[in-house]
Parts: structure tokens; sequence; C-alpha cells
């Protein structure tokens, strides 16, 4: 982010609220070298490979989707992956302090691709993806064909074909704090965040997420350089990445759901089966943030968001599909 992008940040929820925003950070590098081992689950029983303080910086090497095997536009996904062992975990990172009811804050500042030819790759993979038959969606239809796709790449474009270019848009896809006591894979998203695949969670976005364990135990994978609402075939343009953070914690601010908040919105984030339950959880977290945190009244805020209420749509494809309601923070402001 440039300088102009840094100023909102003053005013932010985790700028007012953050245990750590005044203090100067202490930067942490996690190379794939200290990660050692990445993670399919996202749960409590993995051993934490940083801890870190509210406020601090964390620069992160992260893998792209399929660890890197898919290297050729030849090569198949069915010979090359094992599911689910897909979207390779970070973490997990501990975050001093944070204990169940708070809230850490997720500033991304920056993503760069990664490797001296940084290339991203797109495929089709049989029975996954929006509109084909899959494990949870049966049909008797054959699968549809494996294709990959191999993309070149750079901080400001995405190269699709010789016809199309792309702008270069980046987003952390999947981002998550442990649940209390369960261990949920790589791909599937719920209330401790996961495998949302929101094209708004990239740099300059600040995600709140729920903490359910002892330090917070932080996850964060799944880089995409660009991505469309509903990442439709199942797999955006998925590459490796050097990703800097900021996190920071708040304390005694519980949250059911993970919220969003960028320079001129708030988002509150759902993921259910099916699609229109996800639409339903953010829509009810974002009445909800509206009613505590903005003085509104539950039922004007309710009439208000049918009027002016914005759905971005994460992912349609994973074991449950995300959701994500906002609002302009224009019509938050008191008079």
């Amino acid at each position: 982010m440039d300088a102009t992008d840094m100023s909102w940040l003053e005013t932010s929820i985790a700028a007012r609220k953050g245990a750590g925003w005044s203090r100067k950070p202490e930067t942490h590098e996690l190379t794939e070298a200290k990660q050692g081992r990445f993670h399919y689950t996202i749960g409590p029983y993995s051993d934490p490979v940083l801890t870190v303080r509210p406020g601090d910086r964390i620069v992160v090497e992260t893998r792209d989707a399929f660890e890197g095997v898919i290297k050729t536009e030849q090569d198949k996904p069915t010979q090359k992956l094992r599911l689910p062992f897909v979207n390779p975990q970070n973490g997990p990172i501990m975050i001093e302090g944070a204990e169940r009811g708070d809230t850490v804050a997720v500033l991304i500042e920056q993503m760069v691709p990664r490797g001296p030819n940084p290339r991203g790759t797109c495929c089709m993979i049989p029975e996954f993806g929006a509109l084909t038959g899959t494990y949870y969606t049966a049909t008797l239809n054959d699968p549809l064909p494996e294709v990959v796709r191999k993309v070149d790449l750079d901080e400001q474009w995405v190269k699709w074909t010789d016809r199309v270019t792309l702008p270069y848009k980046p987003h952390i896809g999947t981002l998550s704090l442990s649940p209390e006591i369960d261990s949920i894979n790589s791909l599937t998203p719920d209330n401790h965040g996961g495998n949302m695949d929101l094209p708004d969670m990239g740099p300059g976005s600040i995600t709140y997420l729920p903490v359910r364990t002892a330090g917070a135990r932080l996850f964060i994978g799944d880089a995409h350089a660009c991505q469309g609402d509903g990442e439709v075939c199942g797999v955006a343009v998925e590459y490796p990445t050097v990703t800097t953070i900021r996190v920071d914690l708040i304390k005694g601010w519980a949250i059911e759901w993970p919220r969003l908040e960028r320079e001129d919105f708030i988002m509150a984030i759902g993921s259910a089966r099916p699609l229109e339950d996800a639409a339903r959880i953010a829509y009810r977290e974002l009445v909800r943030w509206m009613v505590a945190e903005y003085d509104f009244d539950q039922w004007d805020a309710y009439m208000m968001l049918s009027q002016c209420g914005r759905v971005r749509l994460g992912n349609f494809v994973d074991p449950k599909y995300t959701v994500g309601a906002g609002i302009l923070k224009t019509y938050l402001r008191k008079p």
C-alpha cells in the first residue's frame, strides 16, 4: 500500500481498539524454512511456529494452493494432487495475551509474487467447481475435463492469454484463528474464518477474527493473484507470495463471525450451505454490528440494508459457501 492508502487506518476499528496499534511494531519473518511443515487443518493441536505481540508485523512466505506440484500445463491434477491435501497453511502464529472473547485484527499490508519468474496456476479438477457434479452434488454425468493454465504475472498484471490481461488484485483466500476444540480442514470456511475466498481480503483490508483458544493460533495461506466473485471453477490464479501482515488484539470485543473493514465500508462474513443461509448469517451479523457499535435501531438497520446493503460472493464451490454483507461507512456516520 502507498502512503495515501495508509492514512485511513488511523481511524479504523483496529486503531481505536487495538492493544498494540500505537506501539512501534517488531517485524518477524516466517520463511518456508522456519515454517517447516505446512498444515491442512486449522485447529488447536498443531505446534506453534511463531509468537508475536499485539501490533507486530509478520512477513510470511506462502505457498500456492497446490504446493507448487503443478508445474506445467501438461500436468494432470488427479496425478499430482491428493485431495484434501491442498491449501497449505502457514502457522499457527500465537498472539500474546489473546484469550477467548477477544478479537484478532489482521491488516494485510502487501502481497508480492514470490520467485524469480512468478507464475500462477489455474486448473479444472474433476468433481470440483460450481458447474459440475461434486461429492456433495452427486450426478451420473462424467466429470469435466482436467485443464491446467499457467499464468505469467507481476505486481501490476495477470496475463491470462495473449488476448486477455487482467489487473493484479491479490487477496488471501484462507485466513483463520483456531476453533476451540475442532480441527477443520483448510478447504472449509466457518465462523473461525477459513477458506472464505473473499476478493476484498487483500492489501488495505483489516479482517477481524474471533478468538476461541489461548494465543489465538493464526493460520494464513491460499494467496490469489486475482479472482472473480464465486471462484466459479473452484480455482483462482493460485500463486506463492511474500505477504506482509500486521496483527493486533482487541480485548473484550467478542464477535461470533469474521468481519472485514476497508477504507470505505465494513462487512460481516457468513459461511454455510445452502448459499442463502450464508447470506442470512452475514446480514444478521451486520445488523447486530450496526446496533451494537453504530447506535442503530435493529429494525431500522434491517430495513435500511434492504436499500443500501452490498453483497460479495466469496466462494460457492467449497464444502461451505461464503458471503460478505457490507455497508458503506458514509451511512454509519452520526449527525
